[in-house]
């Protein structure tokens, strides 16, 4: 499974946003990979939509609480790690 990356729609963004885009894509998807390696390591037979919220939970957990209040990723892209996760481990 490739490690999932976030990248955030430039259109989406405002001024500031716009100019920490870069490292603000990097902390993000930091936190997915985290979480995603922690869901998998804890996986115990959960359904995907369980992993998905467990994804998305761990993600959050990890970052700070402004910038996880505004991170709102894709749900069929969370989805799709979540089902990766739940395939790989069958």
């Amino acid at each position: 499974m490739t490690e999932p990356h976030v990248t955030l729609d430039p259109q989406s963004l405002n001024p500031v946003e716009e100019k920490l885009r870069g490292p603000l894509e990097e902390q993000l998807t930091s936190a997915l990979q985290a979480a995603t390696d922690r869901v998998r390591q804890r996986y115990a037979g959960e359904s995907v939509d369980q992993v998905t919220v467990m994804l998305l939970e761990q993600a959050k957990a990890g970052l700070h609480p402004d910038i996880a209040a505004g991170f709102h990723p894709d749900h069929a892209q969370l989805r799709q790690v979540a089902e990766a996760i739940v395939a790989e481990a069958r």
